[in-house]
Parts: structure tokens; sequence; C-alpha cells
């Protein structure tokens, strides 16, 4: 194991007893709020388990954090969620769903010309065909939302139906990603600095550094 993840769950928890702790977006919100505390580590065993129910080995930054640091907690935003395992009836669909490459810019692509494709009213001779036409397109554009995330794993929320996801496979694995299909912009890479990707470490050290800062800050 490399010397990413030493010391970090030290400094983590560190920052409950920070002056201004409270003042880090994400501590605290009603049932939301992480409050600088983490969930104890996985075993090798458990995170074994883990990953063979879903089919993957999670990148390697990501399975040191669980090993080192723990399995969900405080972090970015709202926090990490909580490695758990599926239930044994989404076994087969988180397994399958997993192991697809993820391709975000080919399955927006493929997005952008549904989207110009919905069919309009005044193209059909009734409301009944209308319906089924649309119905049919309804069931692809599902089809295509639900593949724009296959390959990634949801790690975060950031509040207000945003969330972060983490590249399980695919050429982008490992870094990670904004999920704003909320306001219409698909997925899109989190870029920081100049950089236009972000490793799950890089990612995570960026918002200790700055929880930090934040939390210790002596005249803020």
């Amino acid at each position: 194991m490399s010397g990413t993840w030493t010391g970090v769950r030290e400094r983590v928890l560190a920052l409950r007893e920070a002056p201004g702790a409270s003042k880090v977006f994400g501590v605290s919100w009603g049932t939301s709020g992480h409050g600088f505390e983490l969930r104890p580590p996985l075993t090798e065993a458990e995170l074994l388990a883990a990953e063979q129910v879903r089919g993957v080995t999670l990148p390697e930054e990501y399975r040191g954090f669980l090993l080192e640091v723990g399995a969900g907690g405080a972090g970015p935003d709202y926090g990490l969620f909580p490695l758990r395992m599926p239930d044994t009836e989404n076994v087969a669909v988180a397994s399958g769903y997993l192991r697809r490459p993820f391709r975000p810019a080919a399955v927006m692509e493929l997005l952008d010309a549904h989207e110009v494709a919905e069919p309009r009213r005044d193209a059909h001779p009734d409301d009944e065909t209308f319906r089924a036409a649309h119905h049919v397109w309804d069931l692809r554009d599902d089809e295509l939302r639900d593949q724009l995330t296959e390959g990634a794993l949801y790690i975060s929320s950031q509040g207000c139906a945003y969330y972060t996801l983490l590249a399980v496979t695919g050429p982008e694995r490992g870094t990670v990603w904004d999920d704003v299909q909320a306001v219409g912009e698909g997925v899109q890479p989190i870029r920081r600095a100049g950089k236009e990707r972000l490793t799950f470490a890089e990612w995570y050290l960026g918002w200790l550094a700055a929880a930090e800062r934040r939390a210790w800050a002596e005249d803020d």
C-alpha cells in the first residue's frame, strides 16, 4: 500500500475539534451533515467481498481509502456514501451495471441526437399515434440516461440532486465526475486548477486541505 492515505484518518477526525469546523460546507446540515465522522475502515476480506458481489475491482486509490481511512463519512460536500453490500434483489443489477464501461461522452452524444428526434404532435395524424411514438421515445430516453452512469459508482451527494461519481471501468477509471443531470448538463469531469481530470485521491485530499484551512483559521 502506498503512503497516499497515511495519517489522513487522523487529520479528518481532528477537525471535529477545530474552532471553525462548523464553517466547512457539508459538516452540519440536518441529518445530511457528516460532522467530520468516519466509518471504520474495511478489512481486506470485507472489501474483496464487496467487489465480488459487484463484479469489479474498485480503483486503487479508492480501495486504499476504504482500507485505511474509512468506509464512508466525512468528505467533500455532504460526505462519502458508505460502501454497502447490495441487497440480494439488486446483486445482478449492481454487478452488471458497474462492469459496463463508463463512457459519458459517447452516451451524451446519443442523448443529444435523441432529444432532437423527440416526436412532435404535428407530425402525427392523431393523438393515439403521437402517444405511442412518444412512449417508444421515452423508453429509449430512459435507457440512454441509465447508460450515462454505467460503469461509475455514486460516492457523494452535493445537494439539490447533484452527485459525485467515481469511474470504475473504462478509460476514465479512477477519475471523479459531477452528475448534473438535474440542470440538464449530463455528467461532467470534475476539473481543478487547470486539470482536466481529478483522481479520487486528488479530489479527496484537495477537499481535506481546504477544510483544514477553513476550520483552523484563527481570524475567520
